[in-house]
């Protein structure tokens, strides 16, 4: 198996007399950097993840009550950019004591984070479903199912749910182990036929992940991996969970794990980014503050 390890353009990200500045990773065009034309067509993708949001006192290096404040910083910047669609990428919200309590935390979080873009998914996290089922965290934030897919410009999405135990059984009401995380013989097949059905080059979305063998990864990783394989349509996978920036290349896929958004105090310590990808599947990474730039030229 080739695995190779990607290091980041730049950080893009600094602080000038105490006020957080935004400044452009490169001077050229974004488009002509993707594609070698400035007429290329782009779908662009707003990405975070672990937002971990709640009402609850400062855990570590956890700052749960500063999300909506990151989050706001997140979406000026997305204002700008435009993205086709906005992906948050699991561990929306943190655990609480109880139904209601958790449901205001979500429901306090998506009502900023459903202004942002109409076009709008969301990957279920482990923490997503510790006190909520997962019905109801998706009646919520009006999301039909746990995995699915679609369409959007040139390109296939995949969202997948990774929050079952070994046996089969889908998390929720505190049932489960974080370090257990599978997807079970059903969804994977539907992968396979949803891969099957697509000619378009494919995006997949995960929170756990899918490129390690730790217990941050997927306990089944290497049966989803090959489903992914045999497609040869799968360009890169974007994922969670372990709070860090990191990239490896499996077999000629991208495994790419953002930054957490609840990690660390204050605006200088916040994470999200803009992917971009041209119609030839190259893709760029566009990372704030925190999380790091990439650039996957096909």
């Amino acid at each position: 198996m080739y695995r190779k390890k990607f290091q980041q353009i730049s950080r893009r990200a600094f602080l000038k007399n105490g006020s957080l500045l935004l400044a452009a990773a490169t001077s050229l065009d974004s488009a002509a950097l993707l594609a070698g034309s400035e007429s290329a067509k782009l779908t662009k993708v707003g990405l975070i993840t672990d937002l971990h949001f709640a009402d609850k006192p400062v855990a570590g290096s956890r700052h749960y009550r500063q999300t909506p404040e990151k989050l706001a910083v997140a979406a000026k910047q997305f204002a700008k950019n435009k993205p086709d669609l906005i992906v948050e990428l699991g561990d929306f919200i943190d655990a609480a004591d109880s139904v209601k309590t958790e449901l205001g935390y979500l429901k306090r979080i998506d009502k900023d984070f459903s202004t942002i873009c109409k076009n709008r998914h969301y990957v279920l996290g482990n923490h997503c479903v510790y006190t909520l089922r997962k019905e109801e965290f998706l009646d919520a934030v009006q999301q039909e199912k746990s995995y699915h897919s679609f369409d959007c410009g040139q390109f296939h999405f995949v969202v997948l749910d990774s929050c079952f135990r070994n046996d089969g059984v889908p998390y929720g009401r505190k049932n489960f182990e974080w370090t257990d995380p599978n997807i079970p013989p059903q969804e994977l097949e539907w992968l396979k036929t949803d891969l099957k059905a697509t000619t378009k080059k494919t995006v997949v979305f995960a929170h756990q992940r899918l490129d390690v063998s730790n217990h941050y990864g997927v306990k089944n990783g290497v049966a989803v991996r090959s489903i992914l394989e045999e497609s040869k349509k799968v360009l890169a996978v974007f994922q969670g969970h372990s709070h860090k920036n990191d990239h490896n290349e499996i077999n000629g896929i991208h495994y790419c794990t953002l930054v957490a958004m609840v990690e660390g105090a204050g605006q200088q310590n916040n994470a999200f980014s803009v992917m971009e990808i041209a119609d030839g599947g190259t893709i760029r990474i566009d990372g704030f503050i925190k999380q790091s730039d990439y650039l996957w030229k096909v």
